[in-house]
């Protein structure tokens, strides 16, 4: 079991994303979601979200494409 980046999203997108993956049963969660928050740049850094390997088909079907 290791993390795999299901996609890049905006900060807000990426939240939204974690909790419905989480809705539905799949672990997931936001990395760099606080990222620059200090400067003012957090809406460019996007968020990456993150699944279990054997969950990013049925996270990936679930979403759809990035």
């Amino acid at each position: 079991m290791s993390l795999v980046e299901l996609g890049r999203y905006s900060r807000n997108e990426a939240h939204i994303i974690v909790g419905a993956l989480e809705a539905a049963g799949i672990p997931a969660v936001a990395f760099d979601g606080g990222a620059s928050l200090a400067d003012g740049s957090q809406f460019l850094i996007p968020v990456r979200v993150m699944v279990d390997d054997e969950d990013l088909a049925e996270a990936g079907a679930l979403i759809g494409p990035a």
